[in-house]
């Protein structure tokens, strides 16, 4: 059954952001793969989602359909990958790295290009997930990686708005922050996903199919 996620960031923004602050670069992102479909979006910070379902195509191995995206991971991510464990260890592993650059690209608005093996993603236990890039630490960017569902992950990326591409950024109403502002954004509170059905979704679009009424008069 296919399920919605609704993911909001901006919940707590209006109680604790500046005064005169409203949403001033109000963005989302969309993912679906497997059995779900979710939405993310974010105030002031760029925000990329990704979901994966941990499956492999058929009469693929393990091996031979992670060796297809070889040259998209660091050595250190690739070494991480094909000694994880068991065959469906490394293919939960590959999907938490794939995930993670996947959120990464859709938040600053690229499409998946050549130079990915140079963001190289850090964790301990898949908890503080940090990225490097060409080497340097990126400490305006925040990662979440979690399980939802059986045998899929989905991945938050959120990051400074000066590192959207040039076309990106013509579309967002504010680039530059102090750092206070940016890291009070960069901090809020997470909540949690929203999970609604297909058929949940149009019992609220369509009443009329599911037999309910919006008339005051008949409430």
């Amino acid at each position: 059954m296919l399920i919605v996620l609704l993911f909001y960031f901006f919940q707590e923004y209006d109680k604790v952001g500046p005064v005169g602050w409203e949403f001033p670069n109000f963005n989302f992102n969309v993912s679906h793969h497997g059995d779900y479909v979710a939405i993310a979006s974010e105030p002031l910070c760029l925000v990329g989602l990704d979901i994966v379902s941990c499956m492999i195509p058929q009469k693929e191995t393990v091996l031979g359909f992670v060796q297809n995206f070889s040259s998209y991971f660091s050595s250190l991510e690739w070494n991480n990958i094909v000694n994880a464990g068991t065959c469906d260890d490394i293919l939960v592993e590959f999907y938490r790295y794939w995930c993670l650059k996947e959120a990464y690209v859709k938040a600053i608005g690229s499409g998946l290009a050549s130079g990915l093996d140079k963001v190289e993603f850090h964790n301990t236990r898949w908890t503080s997930i940090s990225v490097k890039i060409n080497g340097e630490d990126m400490r305006e960017w925040g990662f979440w990686l979690s399980e939802m569902g059986k045998r899929h992950l989905v991945s938050i990326a959120k990051g400074h708005p000066r590192s959207a591409t040039e076309s990106y950024k013509r579309t967002l109403k504010r680039i530059d922050f102090n750092e206070e502002e940016y890291r009070m954004a960069l901090q809020l509170p997470n909540v949690d996903f929203v999970s609604r059905t297909v058929e949940e979704l149009i019992s609220v679009l369509h009443p009329k199919v599911y037999g309910i009424t919006t008339d005051k008069n008949n409430a």
